[in-house]
């Protein structure tokens, strides 16, 4: 008889918790904050944008998405490895952003560094459960790069 009134009572309270739990993650939600930066960014204005997300970075040393910003403006002004460094600073963050894994790997392709590239690309690949044709392409770019130097 217990189980009767009870077990209506559990569920009822597991779907409410469900429906009151914050879904967005840290990188949606700094998406919103950082609206401005990103405009700047699509916009190709990549300096301010540049330090747009610079500033942000003073205050918050863990935002993963600030890290990827800042990574593509420094590829877009071809600055190789201070992109390298802030893809990477992104990932330490948030292992399973495709879009950094992408740009982690065309970087390291520039680099000539075909090996890593790959696995930069495959991560790509994998997250996106093979789903994004880009990173396929890199990839299989990468994989010949790799064949050729053997």
């Amino acid at each position: 008889m217990d189980v009767v009134i009870v077990l209506p009572i559990i569920v009822f309270l597991l779907v409410l918790r469900y429906y009151i739990t914050d879904h967005e993650t840290a990188v949606d939600k700094d998406r919103k904050q950082y609206a401005e930066g990103i405009a700047l960014y699509e916009a190709q204005d990549y300096k301010e944008a540049f330090g747009y997300f610079n500033q942000v970075l003073t205050k918050n040393r863990k935002s993963a998405l600030a890290f990827a910003y800042r990574g593509k403006c420094n590829k877009q002004e071809e600055n190789f490895h201070s992109a390298l460094y802030d893809f990477t600073q992104a990932l330490s963050y948030d292992n399973t952003l495709v879009e950094v894994h992408l740009n982690k790997g065309e970087v390291l392709y520039q680099l000539k560094e075909y090996n890593d590239a790959f696995l930069s690309f495959d991560k790509a690949v994998w997250f996106s459960r093979g789903k994004n044709s880009e990173a396929i392409r890199w990839r299989n770019l990468a994989e010949e790069k790799r064949h050729v130097l053997k």
